[in-house]
């Protein structure tokens, strides 16, 4: 996708109203996920086939980072290394979610078909999210 095409999908051209909705966006998503692995872990560990014990500690680190993104998206200008930080932890959930799947997890068909979904919004959370703060700073600073 283009920056245009991501301005479209945020619906404004400017980079600093584009990256703070992308970020409250994964808030949003990520919270979500959480709160439902915490309240939910049983019929979810079920429904997906992975240990229920897992889904809750998953979702206070989902529950939390979450809070933490949506601090950054609050903020009238985020930081820079803060959000090049979320974009390199979305980056890393989405490949140990591959590798989990791959090496580790064997889930029932609704949980690999699950897995692969969310590390794929993550992953394109990271992507517009660097689109987004690529458009807000020069190519030098977040090579930095």
């Amino acid at each position: 996708m283009s920056a245009t095409q991501f301005a479209a999908l945020a619906r404004t051209t400017e980079p600093q109203t584009m990256l703070r909705r992308f970020l409250a966006l994964d808030a949003v998503v990520t919270g979500v996920n959480g709160v439902a692995y915490l309240a939910a872990s049983g019929p979810l560990g079920r429904l997906l086939d992975i240990d229920s014990g897992l889904l809750p500690a998953l979702g206070v680190v989902l529950t939390v980072y979450a809070a933490g993104v949506a601090w950054l998206a609050s903020r009238r200008q985020p930081p820079v290394v803060p959000v090049r930080a979320v974009i390199e932890i979305n980056l890393a959930w989405a490949v140990l979610s591959f590798v989990a799947l791959a090496v580790w997890l064997s889930p029932s068909t609704a949980g690999a078909v699950w897995i692969p979904l969310q590390a794929l919004t993550v992953a394109g959370f990271a992507l517009a999210q660097y689109v987004a703060l690529r458009a807000l700073t020069s190519p030098q600073d977040i090579s930095d």
